[in-house]
């Protein structure tokens, strides 16, 4: 920002000299005045003409918005897992910058605050100083018209009784009345000290300048915070995968862009008018003033050059003078009034008389330094310097990141509503079909239950003993009525498939399939007839039975 070249000189910052150079311009795009005047409605129209650069372009952005999501919203091919990780990281990326630009955001709104809030104390400073030399000024007109000429009209009734001596009492009455008069001057300078001030009056600005401070610092916390977290949940959707946070962001995100370019209108308004203020403080505050008298006294306090007179200096001395010729008045007059009137007792009237004027004296010595620049100056500069420095620069800060975060957001829009689409819900899990190839069919799996549910309660083999084969469960299974199984109905189960014939075609066909399990009788299937071991204790000699190749493989759950 702008050096100073002193500390009791204001210096023009950088950035107002930047802001105050763009171009101010009216409806019909002419050029027109950029010096700060909040009472032309000229100067508020090229304010506007500036603040519709980022409502234009937040209206091609929707629009660019609206016939890209209207020509996505139909899109269902799918893409390749790379394309869609690379739009997540593009997502955590933006969003990170994002974050930053809002925050850069909220440091710009502290430090326009802490300016702000700066500037408004210094108003008050200067508020209260200008109410002291009111004050003062007012006890200079009670001390010297109340109480001084109270005391003054009572020394002259003494003076209207008849003496013998006339000429002393002449002169007497003329000391007494060059004193009033000289009383009366020095209360009417303090009340003209009095009177440009009335119109000063800066409480109603400040106080309304902290009304909006207290809503807009706030206000501006809380929309950059929902910012904040609308990156955050973006984050957490691309970090769990989540198809609703990213809808959730598509359709709050295009929120968002709108309220950062609404920000970016406002702020780029409010940076300009502040930066053309910056150009010359000094200027607004004189144009407040309601006369020339005023318009003077401003320009004093704000220049403070040694070379300007102070506009109360002719007052002061006028009342000084004043106080000094009603001093020496009622010197004059105290001895030969006391040798008139030697039974009045006019001492103590006169020592309480000249007590009276030497506080006016006072009140006036102490009035002429406060009416000196240099107090009221170091509060303006002070002022000055916080609007102009670091509230200017918190400004522009917001300003930026209004701008920074309405692009950002606008990209994690486009590419948040092209990755959530590629996103699919997590489905169940799959149903097992009925009608599996590789699985028994529906009846062949509820006879296989029912025979191990009629197995494991009927009957019942040693701990000890190995799982008898399918064929001895079937037939340990049959009930004492018809435990005379055919030898076919044997073989046939031996063989692992129910083929009990129904005619003599199939009667025939068991016959020949017995003949040949016959030869194979007392050996596991699948074990060669020379293979012969000593026999082992259980059914089918602790071996369990395989199947032929002609029927399915069961599983090791149909027999358990």
């Amino acid at each position: 920002m702008g050096a100073t070249s002193g500390d009791d000189v204001y210096s023009i910052p950088t950035l107002a000299r930047l802001l105050h150079a763009l171009p101010h311009l009216n409806v019909t795009f002419h050029r027109v005045n950029s010096s700060f005047d909040p009472n032309s409605p000229i100067y508020y129209e090229s304010l506007g003409i500036l603040a519709s650069v980022p409502a234009a372009w937040l209206i091609l952005t929707l629009l660019v918005l609206l016939i890209y999501l209207l020509t996505r919203c139909c899109d269902r091919k799918p893409r390749p897992s790379r394309s869609i990780s690379a739009m997540k990281v593009t997502l955590a990326v933006v969003s990170v910058l994002c974050c930053a630009a809002v925050g850069l955001g909220l440091y710009g709104n502290d430090d326009l605050h802490n300016g702000f809030t700066q500037l408004l104390q210094e108003g008050k400073q200067v508020d209260q100083q200008v109410h002291r030399i009111k004050n003062q000024t007012e006890n200079i007109e009670r001390q010297l018209r109340q109480q001084a000429n109270l005391q003054l009209t009572q020394l002259r009734d003494i003076f209207d009784e008849p003496i013998s001596n006339s000429t002393a009492l002449k002169q007497c009455l003329q000391w007494l009345t060059w004193a009033a008069n000289n009383n009366t001057a020095a209360a009417a300078a303090a009340a003209d000290i009095r009177q440009p001030l009335n119109h000063i009056v800066f409480s109603e600005s400040i106080d309304r300048g902290e009304w909006f401070e207290q809503i807009r610092w706030p206000s501006t916390m809380a929309v950059l915070s929902v910012l904040l977290i609308l990156c955050v949940v973006l984050l957490v959707g691309v970090a769990r995968h989540s198809r609703c946070a990213l809808i959730a962001f598509s359709v709050c995100g295009l929120l968002a862009v709108i309220a950062s370019y609404v920000m970016a209108s406002i702020y780029i308004a409010s940076t300009v008018a502040l930066g053309d203020l910056c150009m010359a403080p000094d200027k607004f505050i004189e144009d407040q003033a309601k006369n020339e008298l005023t318009k003077e006294i401003l320009r004093y306090y704000t220049s403070c050059e040694r070379a300007r007179a102070n506009p109360f200096t002719q007052r002061l001395r006028e009342a000084k003078g004043a106080i000094e010729n009603t001093r020496s008045s009622l010197t004059a007059l105290r001895k030969p009034a006391l040798d008139l009137f030697p039974r009045k007792a006019l001492e103590p009237k006169f020592s309480s008389l000249l007590n009276q004027v030497n506080e006016g004296d006072l009140l006036i010595t102490a009035l002429t330094a406060s009416v000196d620049c240099r107090a009221l100056h170091t509060h303006y500069l002070r002022g000055a310097r916080a609007l102009c420095n670091t509230g200017l620069l918190g400004l522009f800060l917001m300003l930026a990141s209004a701008i920074l975060a309405g692009l950002l957001l606008t990209v994690l829009v486009w590419v948040d509503s092209h990755t959530w689409i590629y996103i699919r819900k997590k489905k169940d899990y799959h149903q097992v079909n009925e009608t599996d190839p590789y699985l028994p069919p529906p009846a062949a799996s509820q006879a296989i239950a029912a025979r191990t549910l009629q197995r494991s309660q009927g009957s019942s083999y040693p701990p000890d003993t190995p799982p008898p084969s399918y064929t001895s469960a079937m037939l340990h299974n049959r009930s004492p009525a018809s435990n005379h199984p055919t030898m076919h109905e044997a073989h046939s189960l031996i063989d692992g498939c129910d083929m009990r014939p129904t005619d003599h075609h199939q009667q025939q066909q068991q016959q020949q399939r017995g003949a040949h399990m016959s030869h194979l009788r007392g050996h596991t299937l699948g074990r060669l007839p020379s293979h012969h071991h000593e026999p082992l204790s259980g059914p089918n000699n602790g071996k369990y039975a395989t199947l032929s190749k002609q029927c399915k493989t069961l599983e090791s759950s149909d027999f358990y």
